[in-house]
């Protein structure tokens, strides 16, 4: 198995997550007090982790801690780090937001 597809794969999981996290929490009533999640904070966290996740993946390559075989990646790069490194903070920034939308705050309930 290639890293992009299991990258797609973590991806595609997070947006279905997702998905289903929207459809429900446009179908039912908000607990008092519960404010939907935005947009900014998801945008905003997912740019800071991926500033971050090229500048300690490069890192981390660079010293040699760990390398990637070339022929399961697909051989685009931003400095060292293969493009499908950044599939995995991304697929966070969406998913972790989605959960908290599905299982809600406790303060909330």
């Amino acid at each position: 198995m290639t890293y992009l597809l299991l990258a797609v794969l973590f991806l595609a999981i997070a947006a279905a997550v997702a998905a289903v996290a929207h459809r429900i929490a446009t179908r039912r009533a908000a607990p008092p007090g519960a404010r939907p999640i935005g947009w900014r904070p998801v945008v905003l966290a997912a740019v800071a982790l991926l500033v971050l996740t090229a500048v300690f993946d490069n890192l981390m390559i660079a010293s040699g801690l760990f390398t990637y075989a070339d022929a399961h990646i697909s051989g685009l790069r931003i400095g060292l780090a293969p493009v499908e490194d950044f599939a995995y903070p991304l697929a966070g920034v969406v998913l972790l937001p989605a959960l908290w939308t599905l299982f809600g705050s406790r303060r909330a309930r």
